[in-house]
């Protein structure tokens, strides 16, 4: 089976190839094997980018990887991705990045009214309708403070939250600083991820504004400033006082990640919707069954699929293409 893989591809490895910071190249690498379509006829391509990636990592790890006298980037560029997506959230100093983390994970990041109070990395879980949601906190961006670890994580994120403070009087300069600077270091914050930069430098990274500290806000003034200096984002007002919002805010999250979810049920057995199979929009049969396991899909005769406008039990192949919220049930 041909590999079928996109020009862009083509042009990612050569740069890769050519790529001489250890860091930069396991970016890169993750890249590539992401771009893969998933099908028995990379299998083998699959295994070897698996296969450098992890070389990448122990290098790394293993401070070959050190660049610049960078000791602190060595222990936080990377962090292992947990769950459904991996979601980094910037922002401004004090602009409550950690309270919105503390509200909706068990992590419990260092909270204070004075800046800068974040000074490494901070991972916690959150949960969007049984889909695990992994939140990193960072340390504040300002002209006094970038942390060039922060490179690493942004390229390797699924998502950006860029948190506003609508309690600040710098609430639009503090923002307009950070895309800029993120802009010289090729990485460009965008509404979604379907675009693909010509640069294979460049990493575009879909972006939601949270306009955090809604209160503060009460005539609303500030947050259709910035629905006017920045429509091309998903914005969310939010409040740590209110669950709704931040439930709006975990719904506009996964939204914004392009996946879906697709849940399975053994023959003659009720489906399980506690941990369901998360693959890109557009997903198809077989490569939930990959998902499961390789050796699985490759006896995956058909399958039957339950699920809005499908008839219940339809059986499908494997190119067929699934939603949101399906339900499949294998057949060997």
């Amino acid at each position: 089976m041909p590999a079928n893989l996109p020009p862009q591809y083509y042009e990612l490895e050569r740069a890769f190839k050519e790529e001489k910071d250890p860091r930069e190249k396991l970016r890169m690498a993750e890249e590539l094997l992401r771009m893969m379509p998933k099908h028995k006829g990379t299998d083998k391509l699959q295994a070897e980018m698996k296969s450098k990636i992890s070389k990448l990592k122990k290098q790394i790890e293993g401070g070959g990887g050190k660049t610049h006298g960078a000791r602190q980037a060595a222990a936080h560029d990377h962090i292992e991705k947990e769950g459904a997506a991996q979601i980094i959230i910037i922002g401004p100093p004090n602009c409550g990045k950690s309270s919105l983390v503390d509200a909706m994970t068990h992590a419990k990041p260092l909270v204070a009214d004075y800046p800068y109070s974040t000074r490494e990395p901070l991972t916690g879980m959150t949960e969007f309708e049984t889909v695990q949601l992994q939140l990193i906190d960072t340390p504040p961006i300002s002209s006094e403070l970038y942390e060039n670890y922060l490179n690493g994580l942004i390229r390797n994120s699924d998502l950006v939250l860029l948190v506003a403070d609508l309690g600040s009087q710098k609430m639009i300069e503090d923002l307009q600083y950070i895309i800029s600077l993120l802009e010289e270091k090729r990485i460009l914050l965008k509404k979604g991820s379907s675009e693909t930069p010509e640069d294979v430098r460049i990493s575009f990274k879909p972006t939601v504004i949270c306009a955090h500290k809604e209160y503060e806000d009460e005539d609303g003034a500030k947050q259709r400033k910035l629905a006017e200096l920045f429509p091309e984002f998903k914005m969310v007002a939010t409040s740590i006082l209110d669950d709704d919002s931040l439930h709006l805010l975990k719904k506009t999250l996964y939204d914004s990640l392009g996946i879906i979810r697709v849940y399975t049920k053994p023959v003659g057995h009720e489906p399980d919707f506690n941990d369901p199979i998360i693959l890109p929009i557009g997903g198809t049969v077989e490569e939930a069954a990959v998902a499961l396991h390789k050796d699985f899909a490759k006896k995956l005769k058909f399958a039957k699929i339950w699920g809005e406008g499908k008839f219940d039990g339809q059986r499908v192949q494997s190119d067929f293409v699934l939603e949101d919220k399906d339900i499949l049930e294998f057949h060997m």
